[in-house]
């Protein structure tokens, strides 16, 4: 229920940073689910030029390129200059990914872009890294929605019976 709720929420125009949630890749290729986060930012950032797009993810091993390179790549190849675009190139999961950005860039809000699944979560960690943040939800590709859904609650569970 959280997470639907989360995933249908509006963010604000013209927050100054955009946080797109790293996902693996293959090879240079954005995964499956990655490319609707990158749509989704993109598509926000158009109508909100002002905005910095801060990229983010690692590299899994034995990947040629991290999560943030190929995002960094796709946003360029949509004509987003270069310099509306900071790069958090370290982290391997959703804490990570926020807490380098925070660390980094010295960000206290932003829009958080994920797909619908994950928002929840990511959101509840940046509240916790005390950063102000709002959803902006990508879709999930159906052929992953199912598998992606079951582990994203696993780890919400596991967030909350860590704490």
């Amino acid at each position: 229920m959280k997470i639907k709720q989360t995933a249908s929420i509006k963010p604000p125009k013209n927050v100054s940073y955009i946080i797109v949630l790293g996902e693996k890749v293959n090879g240079d290729q954005l995964s499956k689910a990655l490319p609707y986060r990158a749509e989704t930012a993109f598509d926000y950032w158009e109508k909100n030029q002002s905005s910095t797009i801060i990229v983010t993810g690692g590299k899994e091993n034995g990947k040629e390129m991290t999560e943030a390179a190929a995002l960094l790549n796709f946003f360029i190849e949509q004509g987003v200059p270069k310099e509306r675009i900071l790069v958090e190139d370290k982290s391997t999961s959703t804490y990570e990914n926020l807490q380098y950005t925070k660390t980094l860039f010295s960000i206290n809000e932003a829009v958080i872009v994920s797909n619908d699944f994950h928002l929840f979560r990511a959101l509840e960690i940046a509240k916790e890294l005390k950063i102000t943040a709002y959803p902006l939800a990508a879709k999930t590709p159906k052929s992953v929605k199912l598998v992606l859904y079951f582990r994203e609650y696993a780890a919400i569970m596991k967030m909350r019976f860590t704490k």
